[in-house]
């Protein structure tokens, strides 16, 4: 339960909606605080989701489809001021600095409450306040965590009923661990996570509202030692929908480090073999590397006439624990996809175009004149005319983009066509291979695998990609992303990879830990490697090294395969020739990847685990 509000404020009292005294107790000082019109608990019912989708339409928020093109779906559009996570203005405010580290934002806990406390006084006046309880994963799950966001939104009331469990089911599971009525199954037994959220734009009696209410002053504050989330002044994705980064990640970060379980910015596959054996792997990959296209990947024509297939547990979160038959098990804390629209498309990931042809939310993307959604890289071709995220007329030579880059689509994952039968099991899925990788044109092979979990950790402490001249004033500059949870890790890193590196005590059976790299380039600037559903030819050879059954060869940086020991069938053009090259191993390169890394570790230092700086060492000492 959280601990007792440190906020200045008189209880108000009201007719109990929920036997869980604790909770009734904070939703009552919240109301009292942020003074709301009405207090509405969400049940999560469909009549509760056309109530309020059918509000939103009328007050302009919503644009409802076209119900024969796209059922029971609805577009969005925010304002240019909130369109995007807001890293500059989120905080973790541990007790100390340094339990924040480096690479958060740490504010003081007393004075940011202070100054929450004031902006929170009233910003709800002439609104709505939603009490949405909600699970992130399986109900009975030992992980699964409950949380209760507040908020003024009726956008994220909507959108959580999508993203994860949510509504009166929750709620009476939550009564019930406290009354004694359900049996003690998951962790946090009767406790909840309270996370505040209002988009800070108070109505005053017979003022006009605005279709995307927000505030340009914006703050996504975790409290780690308490458990608990405020966000005010953005209704936009992460920033709002609580349940997603800021306690699946953040605060799960901490849980999970003081619990012995893991807490990761991870996809969830599985690779189903033609002799029927499933194989599940979990993979971290920075921003546009290729990281929803390999959850929902399709084999290529020859590996599913074989017998071959994929199937998805989750494509963003994976909640990782030591279970009793001694390996790794993962859960997916989400029941929904909140993707990036711009690329997407039926030639690049006809999975996610499926998943989201009907009771979808679709945010920022364009409106065609048929009334249906379109953006960037959609269509080979764009249409004539459609209304771009802005509500303006747009046409292809008007100089703007259609649709914001960040647009997103928040679609059930029950409506992919390749999600697991195991996706919703309490127990999770076992895992035999953690996979990482970066968008690295230079020195990074297509595929190796580490010599043991030791150097797996530093693999993928030391992940990262090249970043553009555009993103970073100059070329070749390496962003490291470590485990890609540089934004989202709740704590210090140096301590996260000390996490990292103490987990394998838990484990009898260790999975195996692998780096690809689909972005390889040639002395052209083309790509070496097809990508796409190629990829399962990676993932065969990954999938038949944590069971023993490919070979491959030691290098300097690990384990690799010969041309031989990779499956190229099928696969025009694709020469020994070309593979050697995505391949190649240029020691010069390497020195200045070493170099580069210890950068990192450089920042880190007081925390980082001396495993780490041995795993640095080893390797220039292979270079050497």
């Amino acid at each position: 339960m959280p601990p007792k509000s440190r906020f200045s404020v008189v209880p108000m009292i009201s007719f109990p909606a929920t036997s869980h005294a604790a909770l009734q107790k904070w939703v009552d000082e919240m109301t009292s605080l942020c003074t709301p019109d009405t207090v509405e608990w969400c049940d999560g019912s469909q009549a509760e989701w056309d109530r309020l989708t059918s509000l939103m339409v009328e007050k302009g928020t919503f644009t409802r489809l076209n119900p024969a093109l796209r059922p029971n779906s609805f577009l969005a559009r925010s304002t240019p001021s909130d369109v995007a996570r807001v890293e500059e203005r989120t905080y973790i405010c541990s007790k100390r600095p340094d339990e924040a580290g480096p690479t958060n934002r740490w504010h003081e806990p007393a004075e940011m409450r202070a100054l929450l406390t004031d902006k929170f006084r009233g910003s709800m006046k002439g609104r709505t306040m939603y009490v949405i309880p909600f699970c992130m994963g399986p109900l009975d799950s030992p992980l699964a965590k409950i949380g209760v966001e507040i908020s003024d939104s009726p956008y994220v009331a909507v959108s959580m009923r999508i993203m994860c469990h949510m509504g009166s089911h929750v709620l009476k599971r939550l009564e019930d661990e406290v009354s004694g009525a359900s049996p003690k199954k998951r962790d946090g037994h009767g406790q909840y996570i309270p996370c505040l959220h209002s988009v800070g734009a108070p109505l005053e009696p017979g003022a006009a509202d605005t279709t995307w209410p927000c505030n340009d002053d914006k703050y996504i504050v975790h409290f780690p030692e308490s458990r608990e989330i405020i966000s005010y002044g953005s209704g936009y994705g992460g920033n709002a929908l609580l349940g997603k980064k800021c306690l699946a990640l953040r605060i799960a970060s901490n849980i999970a480090r003081e619990h012995q379980w893991m807490a990761e910015h991870m996809l969830i596959v599985g690779i189903h073999a033609p002799d029927g054996a499933k194989t599940y792997l979990t993979a971290a990959f920075p921003s546009a590397c290729g990281k929803t296209n390999l959850a929902i990947l399709i084999p290529p024509q020859a590996y599913l006439d074989a017998g071959w297939k994929t199937s998805i547990v989750g494509d963003d979160i994976a909640w990782l624990w030591p279970h009793a038959d001694g390996k790794l098990h993962a859960i997916n804390p989400e029941t929904g996809f909140f993707g990036v629209a711009p690329g997407t498309a039926y030639n690049t990931n006809p999975i996610a175009m499926e998943t989201m042809k009907q009771n979808t939310i679709f945010t920022n993307v364009a409106l065609t004149d048929e009334g249906d959604v379109w953006w960037e890289g959609m269509t080979p071709e764009p249409p004539a005319h459609v209304i771009d995220w802005t509500g303006r007329d747009w046409t292809p030579d008007c100089g703007r983009t259609a649709a914001h880059a960040n647009a997103r689509f928040a679609a059930p994952a029950v409506q992919c066509p390749t999600i697991d039968p195991e996706w919703q099991n309490p127990d999770g899925v076992p895992i035999d291979g953690i996979v990482f990788g970066g968008r690295r044109p230079t020195t990074m092979p297509l595929v190796y695998q580490a010599f043991n979990w030791s150097h797996g950790v530093y693999v993928g402490a030391t992940m990262g990609s090249e970043m553009t001249a555009a993103a970073a004033g100059t070329i070749g500059k390496v962003r490291r992303d470590p485990m890609a949870m540089l934004p989202f890790c709740g704590y210090n890193m140096g301590g996260y990879f000390s996490h990292w590196l103490e987990m394998r005590r838990y484990l009898t059976s260790l999975p195996r830990f692998f780096h690809v790299n689909w972005f390889r380039k040639d002395a052209d600037g083309k790509f070496l490697w097809p990508g796409f559903g190629e990829n399962m030819r990676v993932l065969e050879w990954i999938v038949k090294r944590c069971h023993g059954e490919a070979a491959g060869y030691e290098t300097q940086i690990g384990w690799t395969p010969a041309f031989e020991d990779f499956n190229t069938d099928g696969l025009p053009g694709f020469t020994e020739e070309i593979y050697d090259r995505a391949m190649a191993f240029d020691r010069a390169e390497w020195k200045a990847e070493l170099v580069s890394q210890g950068e990192m570790f450089i920042d880190l230092y007081d925390h980082l685990p001396k495993e780490l700086i041995f795993q640095r060492e080893l390797l220039a000492a292979r270079l050497s």
